[in-house]
């Protein structure tokens, strides 16, 4: 799943080509966006804004019609010059956007929707990020583990399976510890530490992890082998350093 960073940098780039631009034609194979066009047609409104909320893509349009995307696996913007081959399959595009300039095009996008009412959690990347909401949404949930927690798009938003490790590693916090056993001081460690790795990473992608996908790999701090374990509900893979991470 793109984490917050990825989805910032794709509302960046869509932006950059879009804003100002009228649609001259809009295409779908979602049957809840065509509805909606049949109603109330994409063409002829002009895109005010393209713009990140975790990560979620919202696309707003003149007239108060936004388009709502979330990426989940698989799921990705394209931008394309009018006549260019596209660089994915056909049968895998679910909406295209044309202007006179460009062609936006996702493909294998399984969220999607025109003017949603979104429930996310205060978002990571925002200026006017809101770390005591966020910590209060924690603590609401304080017999679930941390690591399961970041993941919850709906108390925080913008952290994805990469830098949920990544963050613990860098607050020194077990993945596996219950959020009531956290202190306050250790969530602000939390939050901090996930805003500048997502802000940072915003700007200049990062592929060289400290924990992520290195099992059974020396820790680069301490040399101890990376721990690896499988959890919460929807199994997604977790690693920590056991001795830079103790619980």
């Amino acid at each position: 799943m793109p984490e917050g960073d990825t989805i910032h940098r794709a509302a960046r780039t869509l932006h950059t080509a879009l804003a100002g631009r009228v649609v001259t034609r809009f295409e779908s194979v979602l049957p809840q966006l065509l509805r909606v066009n049949d109603e109330t047609p994409v063409a002829g409104r002009t895109i005010e804004r393209v713009r990140s909320e975790g990560k979620n893509l919202l696309i707003d349009f003149s007239g108060d019609l936004h388009l709502h995307t979330h990426m989940r696996m698989h799921g990705a913007w394209h931008l394309y010059r009018p006549g260019e081959r596209w660089r994915k399959r056909r049968s895998d595009m679910r909406i295209v956007l044309e202007t006179d300039a460009w062609l936006a095009v996702g493909f294998n996008i399984p969220v999607a929707g025109f003017n949603p009412a979104i429930e996310i959690g205060p978002d990571l990347l925002a200026d006017t990020f809101d770390f005591e909401e966020a910590k209060r949404r924690i603590r609401e949930r304080g017999a679930e583990e941390i690591a399961d927690v970041l993941l919850n798009q709906r108390v925080v938003a913008g952290i994805g399976n990469i830098y949920k490790s990544e963050t613990l590693f860098g607050a020194r916090i077990h993945p596996l510890m219950l959020v009531r056993d956290l202190s306050d001081e250790q969530l602000d460690v939390v939050l901090r530490t996930a805003r500048k790795l997502l802000r940072t990473a915003a700007m200049n992608r990062r592929d060289t992890w400290y924990v992520y996908s290195r099992g059974g790999q020396p820790c680069r701090k301490c040399g101890a082998p990376i721990a690896f374990a499988k959890q919460g509900r929807d199994v997604r893979p977790t690693y920590w350093c056991p001795k830079c991470q103790p619980v």
